[in-house]
């Protein structure tokens, strides 16, 4: 499997390489990979989102037995673990081929970045939503704006980061 995903990833690493050069006085290949890479997944998250309140939930609230889930956060829970996965694949393959930690410590990384990200935001969408009445989708739109700079730095110098000595934590 990860023989698979290497490969799909440097099939799409092939691609962004060939669109770099117009954007390389601007910015570096990693940013370049990043930018397109999280795009992807950025967009693939509002789209999941956006089929789940509107489709799945209908915008009805989620009643677990336990507890009850606004539709808009019930939304955000539904669609965390895949777009977990696929961010992390694409960041993995693509942007930070070469880090050269573990595969298994990068997930744990990558996830605990994740759930940061994932708190702010539920604080978020509970303030936009539910304070200031503002649309769901385009309040979780506005947050995960607002999260992508965390997200850029902690993958760069956290999740991905290389070893000095090409030694693997």
């Amino acid at each position: 499997m990860r023989k698979t995903f290497s490969s799909i990833g440097n099939y799409i690493g092939t691609i962004i390489d060939f669109f770099y050069p117009t954007f390389q006085k601007y910015m570096t290949l990693q940013i370049f990979k990043y930018g397109l890479a999280g795009t992807a997944n950025l967009l693939f998250d509002w789209f999941l989102y956006f089929l789940i309140y509107n489709y799945v939930l209908q915008h009805e609230m989620l009643n677990l037995g336990i507890v009850t889930l606004s539709s808009h956060i019930a939304a955000m829970t539904i669609k965390m673990p895949i777009v977990l996965i696929s961010g992390f694949l694409l960041q993995k393959y693509v942007t930070y081929s070469s880090s050269n930690l573990r595969g298994r410590i990068q997930l744990f990384r990558y996830t605990t970045v994740f759930l940061i990200n994932l708190v702010i935001n539920y604080i978020g969408l509970k303030i936009l939503v539910d304070r200031l009445d503002l649309w769901p989708t385009p309040s979780n739109m506005i947050v995960s704006i607002l999260t992508i700079f965390i997200s850029y730095f902690s993958q760069k110098h956290y999740t991905f980061k290389t070893q000095p000595d090409n030694t693997k934590e």
